[in-house]
């Protein structure tokens, strides 16, 4: 029987999720983008609740197509809150346009939203060795200093508990318990 990090639990699609994509280190912008949109959604919420809700975003947010999505008219957004395959929270929904047009702006100066978000790390995603759930943090000081400069840019939903699980999602950080069989999997990614 394969280990695997307590939090997924059975749930075939937290299962699937743990075992193909939580701490694969990103570095396409599509996903990072994707990945930024989702966790801002969370923000309060279980993350089961938004894996089950991906496709509705994926198909009501244009495939995240960050460009498509910051010409995203006040109307255009008044509509996506109407349906319940998305989390229809106002603040998140609109954030999402906020977020997309910080995105291209970030995208621009660096090259890539990519080049950026990896620099924090030099490039390498930081290997950390939890033995226990309570052993990781909700936040570190990096994600501190992520978050504020993210929030300088005109981010919105971007506080450090988000940055931090971004950086967990996205492989910025391995934070698979040193048990769990992902653990050495992704520290080979790196």
């Amino acid at each position: 029987m394969t280990e695997r990090c307590p939090w997924c639990g059975n749930d075939p699609l937290y299962v699937k999720y743990h075992d193909e994509e939580w701490g694969v280190p990103v570095r396409d912008d599509h996903t990072l983008f994707e990945f930024l949109t989702l966790e801002g959604a969370q923000a309060g919420l279980a993350w089961i609740t938004i894996l089950r809700k991906r496709e509705g975003y994926r198909s009501l947010f244009d495939g995240f197509d960050a460009e498509k999505i910051a010409r995203y008219t006040d109307k255009k957004l008044e509509k996506l809150l109407l349906n319940p395959a998305i989390i229809r929270n106002r603040l998140k929904v609109f954030g999402a346009r906020t977020n997309a047009r910080a995105f291209l702006e970030t995208q621009a100066e660096f090259g890539s939203f990519s080049e950026y978000l990896w620099d924090f790390v030099d490039g390498t995603p930081i290997q950390n060795r939890w033995r226990t759930l309570a052993d990781v943090p909700a936040t570190t000081p990096l994600s501190d200093r992520i978050s504020k400069d993210m929030k300088k840019r005109g981010f919105t939903f971007v506080g450090s508990t988000i940055i931090y699980a971004h950086m967990q999602a996205t492989g910025m950080v391995n934070d698979h318990l040193l048990g769990c069989s992902r653990h050495k999997a992704c520290a080979a990614l790196a």
